[in-house]
């Protein structure tokens, strides 16, 4: 609640202040320095500002009251939903917006209005002396008044803001995990704020000062003041005109780096590390584009490191696993060069591919749960024995999917869990047959059966190629995928070939 309070103190602050500099400060001077009045008049005017003064506080507070009552629910609940930090954090990015709105709304028709009817009371029953028309030059004077404060008011309360933005995204991620977003939404566009800016900034001092004149000049001479007033509307009309144009200018100037780095940060975001901008700015975007070039080079080189460190993790792992045999050592690597071989003439993509090797070099991780005596045995197994071998997929299932993250694991599970199915479904762990077993499951099963019948082993020395192919094409479509078996004969024969 503390944010909160500090919150409404400098609202308050910033309302109470820009108000009394502009209905005291500004509109009371615009209206005493120009008009002559009596000592009589002169109080009964300073009272009729008082009062409407003390109206347009009771009409803009009900208004703000409103405003602020989400952004006051998300402070005042000792734990609240996300729904209410959400629609807090959201009229938290509205309120300077709305800030204009009261201030062009209820703050400035709570003090015209009820000032221009009691000042027509006021001259109908004689009590001041002074033309009906000045009732509508002080309505035009009341507007461009309202719009300076306004726009003063806005930056100042985008400035109060920022602090209870930042509070609400971090009890929304203390509660309840979530980072609040506006989701690209833009509340207040920089093409409408330097568009108002210049306009109220630039322009309605000048009308300001015009109006002020125009009621100097009317109590002199008519005929005098239509013939100014025709030049002073041209004249400001000019003025606005280049007020717009500039304003364009300066837009147009701004969006075009903006929308590049919005481009570029795109592109990261979808994982484009290789995308740099092209920096032709000599004002700040110079450094803001320079800035995201090093970001994404570095982003581009800590890609690089950690791909190269997974690949050596990868490759030390499955030598690890190997060297527990020294007669299948080798195994693994050369699993996975069979298997990227499989893949590239299946049309794997790069990507794909590299998944596919990882998933190889691993493929045997499950042989860690399996004893000494079983894995080294020289001779042949016994049922036991094998029933402890034929646990390993599984094994290796369950001990790659304990490493996090876990979706980075999870292309490599299928591989890992099915590279001893059969085609024809008398394989383990689970009996799938045919397009049900995952396709790096067959893949694997191809390469891991070559490489084992032409590697030696303590109780047979290893087929030659050519049986071993033999073998293969014998049993595609009963043990091994008859699509995929081809493919690895077609690349072992132009590799003897070569």
């Amino acid at each position: 609640m503390d944010f909160y309070r500090h919150f409404q103190r400098m609202l308050l602050r910033n309302y109470l202040i820009g108000s009394l500099i502009a209905v005291i400060g500004v509109g009371g001077f615009f209206v005493f320095s120009t008009l002559h009045f009596s000592t009589f008049e002169k109080w009964m005017i300073l009272g009729i500002i008082a009062l409407s003064f003390f109206i347009m506080c009771f009409i803009e507070y009900r208004a703000f009251s409103r405003h602020i009552k989400p952004i006051y629910r998300a402070f005042y609940k000792s734990t609240p939903s996300i729904r209410t930090l959400t629609n807090g954090f959201v009229q938290a990015h509205r309120f300077p917006l709305l800030t204009v709105k009261r201030i062009m709304g209820p703050h400035f028709l709570g003090l015209s209005v009820p000032a221009i009817i009691l000042v027509s009371a006021a001259i109908y029953f004689g009590f001041l002396n002074m033309p009906y028309m000045y009732l509508f030059m002080g309505g035009l004077g009341a507007v461009i008044v309202a719009g300076m404060h306004a726009i003063v008011e806005f930056y100042l309360t985008t400035s109060a803001v920022k602090p209870i933005i930042e509070e609400l995204r971090n009890r929304a991620v203390e509660l309840h995990g979530d980072p609040l977003s506006q989701n690209n939404r833009v509340f207040v566009s920089i093409q409408r704020k330097i568009q108002l800016s210049t306009i109220f900034i630039g322009t309605f001092p000048v009308l300001l000062f015009a109006l002020a004149n125009q009621v100097k000049l009317y109590e002199q001479a008519a005929s005098i003041t239509r013939s100014y007033w025709s030049w002073a509307i041209f004249i400001l009309m000019l003025g606005m005109l280049f007020a717009f144009f500039g304003t364009y200018l300066i837009y147009k100037d701004l969006l075009a780096p903006m929308k590049n780095l919005q481009t570029a940060m795109e592109e990261v975001q979808l994982g484009n590390s290789q995308f740099l901008l092209d920096n032709t700015y000599s004002d700040e975007f110079s450094r803001l584009v320079s800035g995201f070039n090093h970001m994404s080079s570095s982003i581009r080189d800590r890609e690089e490191m950690n791909h190269q460190l997974l690949d050596s993790f990868f490759a030390v792992m499955a030598a690890t696993m190997d060297a527990r045999d020294p007669y299948t050592a080798g195994h693994s690597q050369r699993v996975a060069e069979y298997s990227v071989q499989i893949g590239e003439k299946a049309g794997l993509s790069m990507d794909e591919l590299s998944t596919l090797k990882k998933a190889a070099l691993l493929h045997d991780i499950g042989k860690i749960g399996i004893p000494d005596h079983i894995l080294l045995k020289e001779g042949k197994l016994d049922d036991i024995e094998f029933s402890y071998i034929k646990k390993h997929p599984v094994v290796g299932f369950s001990i790659l999917s304990q490493v996090q993250p876990r979706e980075a694991m999870e292309p490599l599970l299928p591989g890992v869990k099915y590279h001893h199915e059969r085609y024809d479904g008398k394989g383990y762990p689970e009996g799938l047959s045919g397009d049900d077993i995952p396709f790096f499951g067959r893949i694997i099963a191809v390469a891991d059966a070559y490489d084992a019948m032409t590697s030696d082993r303590p109780y047979r020395k290893g087929m030659s190629r050519e049986k071993a192919v033999a073998i293969l094409l014998d049993g595609k479509g009963t043990q091994w995928d008859p699509a995929l078996v081809p493919l690895l004969v077609e690349e072992l024969k132009l590799s003897s070939v070569s």
